[in-house]
C-alpha cells in the first residue's frame, strides 16, 4: 500500500474523531461526505511540511471546513525551536491583522443596533477628530525618516517631530467609520502623517491613547485613495465601539462573540492558563534561518487592546468566527449579524481602489468592510472561488470565507510566508471533487 493511501486512510480515522471544540458549532465530517477526495486532501500536509522541513516556518496549523463540518485538522512542525516541541493543533497564534474582521463584526453589531451609522464622522464619537488636516509635502522636503507607527511604547523621533516636511490643509470632510473600516481614511497609511504619531506609552489605554490621533495629520483626502491603515484606524474603530457600546471592546467581544462561539482560547492575551501553549514567534533573517523575535510577551497588551492586530487565537477558535459569517451571521442556532449585513462587509466598497496596493494583485480585487474580496480569482491570479473574502496577519495567519463553497480555510503560522499560503490554497481546491 503507498504512502499516500496509508496518510489518506489515516485521514479518515482522524478527521471522525470528536474535536474538542467547546461550544462551538463545529464537528468532525467525513471528507468524502463535504465534497473532497481523501486521497487529494491528504496532500495538504505534503504541501505544508514542505514548508517545514525546508526551515521557512517553525510549525502550522491548518483547517478547512465544508458544508458547516471539518474535513481537515493537522498540525506540522514545532512550536518552538529551541524546546522542539510539536506544534499542538489547539496552539495559541498572534492574529496580528487577522485581528481586524473580528473588530469589524463588532462594528456591524453597532451598526445593527443603531449606536453607529456607517456615514457618522468619527468626531461624533471622538470629538478629537473634528476638522482633519491633511498633510501636503513640500516642494523638494524629504519626509524626514520612515513611518513611525504606535504599535509599541515609542515612536517618532524628535527630530522628526519638530521638524516635519510638509504643510497642511484642511480635509475636505472628517473620516468616517466607513472610511476606516475600508482603509479610505488616510489616518497614519504609511504617508507623512505618520512621521508626527504620537507616541502610545505602556500605560496606555484606547480611552487615553486615541484622541491623540486626531491631531495627526491625514495621507490624503478621506475616501480619495486606498491605503492601509495597519494599526490606527482599527484601534480607533475600537474606541468607538467602546463608546457606543459602554464596555471595554475587550469585555465586549469576550460577551458577544467569544464566549457564546466558543472561543475560549481567543483574547487579547494569553491567560496564565493557556500562556504555554502561546506559539514562538520568529523572523526571517537575510541568510534565510529563522530568529525568534524579541519581547514576545510586549507583543500582547493587558491595558490597550489593539482591534488592529492584538488578539491571540487558535486555529479552531477562529474556524468558528468564520464559520458563523459562512452562515450569514448564524452558528449553533443563535445569530450574531443579520445576513444582509454579512452581505454588506463582504461587497466592495471601493471599487478598483485596492488592487495593486498592499501587495494586492494588479487586478480582480475589491475591499469590503474590514476584508478584502475576491471579484475576479482569475484576474487576481488566486485559487479562490469569486466572492472569497478575509485576512491575514503581518505574523503568518490567514483566512478565506467562500460562500460560493460553502468554506472555510485557516492557516496559522508564525513567521510570514506568502509562498505556503499560496500552496496550501492550492492542495485544497485540487481536492474538491464535487
Amino acid at each position: 500500500m503507498s504512502k499516500r493511501v496509508v496518510a489518506a486512510l489515516l485521514g479518515l480515522v482522524v478527521f471522525t474523531l470528536p474535536l474538542a471544540a467547546g461550544n462551538g458549532g463545529l464537528s468532525a465530517g467525513k471528507a468524502e461526505d463535504l465534497g473532497f477526495s481523501p486521497e487529494r486532501l491528504a496532500r495538504v500536509r505534503e504541501a505544508v511540511q514542505r514548508h517545514v522541513d525546508a526551515g521557512q516556518v517553525s510549525g502550522a496549523v491548518t483547517l478547512v471546513a465544508r458544508r458547516g463540518k471539518i474535513a481537515h485538522f493537522e498540525s506540522y512542525g514545532v512550536m518552538d525551536l529551541e524546546s522542539k516541541k510539536p506544534m499542538p493543533k489547539d496552539g495559541i497564534f498572534r492574529l496580528a491583522s487577522m485581528s481586524k474582521p473580528i473588530t469589524a463584526v463588532a462594528v456591524m453589531m453597532m451598526v445593527e443596533e443603531g449606536k453607529v451609522r456607517l456615514t457618522d464622522p468619527v468626531s461624533r464619537f471622538i470629538p478629537d477628530f473634528r476638522g482633519a488636516k491633511v498633510a501636503m509635502p513640500r516642494p523638494g522636503a524629504r519626509a524626514g525618516g520612515p513611518p513611525a507607527g504606535p504599535g509599541a511604547p515609542g515612536g517618532p523621533s524628535a527630530e522628526r517631530a519638530a521638524a516635519p516636511a510638509f504643510d497642511t490643509v484642511s480635509a475636505t470632510r472628517d473620516i468616517t467609520i466607513r472610511d476606516l473600516l475600508t482603509h479610505g481614511s488616510g489616518l497614519m497609511s504609511g504617508g507623512l502623517g505618520n512621521s508626527v504619531a504620537p507616541q502610545r506609552g505602556p500605560a496606555d489605554t484606547l480611552a487615553t491613547y486615541i484622541p491623540k490621533l486626531g491631531a495627526v495629520p491625514l495621507d490624503f483626502q478621506p475616501g480619495t485613495l486606498w491605503r492601509y491603515s495597519g494599526l490606527a484606524g482599527f484601534d480607533v474603530l475600537s474606541r468607538v465601539v467602546e463608546i457606543a457600546c459602554g464596555q471595554s471592546i475587550d469585555q465586549f467581544l469576550k460577551q458577544r462573540l467569544f464566549d457564546p462561539l466558543g472561543m475560549k482560547d481567543t483574547g487579547f492575551f494569553a491567560r496564565p492558563d493557556n500562556e504555554a501553549r502561546l506559539v514562538t514567534l520568529y523572523q526571517r533573517t537575510p541568510a534565510g534561518t529563522l530568529d525568534k523575535a524579541a519581547n514576545q510577551m510586549a507583543l500582547s497588551s493587558t491595558t490597550y487592546f489593539a482591534g488592529s492586530g492584538g488578539m491571540v487565537s487558535t486555529a479552531e477558535d477562529y474556524a468558528q468566527f468564520a464559520q458563523m459569517l459562512v452562515n450569514g451571521g448564524e452558528l449553533n442556532g443563535r445569530r450574531y449579524l443579520g445576513t444582509r449585513t454579512v452581505q454588506l462587509m463582504a461587497t466592495n466598497h471601493t471599487g478598483d481602489l485596492v488592487n495593486g496596493q498592499f501587495g494586492r494583485p494588479a487586478a480582480g480585487m475589491g475591499f469590503g468592510l474590514g476584508v478584502q474580496v475576491v471579484e475576479d480569482p482569475a484576474m487576481a491570479g488566486l485559487r479562490q472561488s469569486k466572492g472569497t473574502w478575509g485576512w491575514a496577519g503581518a505574523y503568518g495567519t490567514n483566512v478565506n470565507i467562500e460562500p460560493a463553497e460553502k468554506m472555510v480555510t485557516i492557516i496559522m503560522m508564525q513567521t510570514a510566508t506568502g509562498p505556503l499560503q499560496r500552496d496550501f490554497e492550492n492542495a485544497v481546491f485540487q481536492a474538491i471533487v464535487d
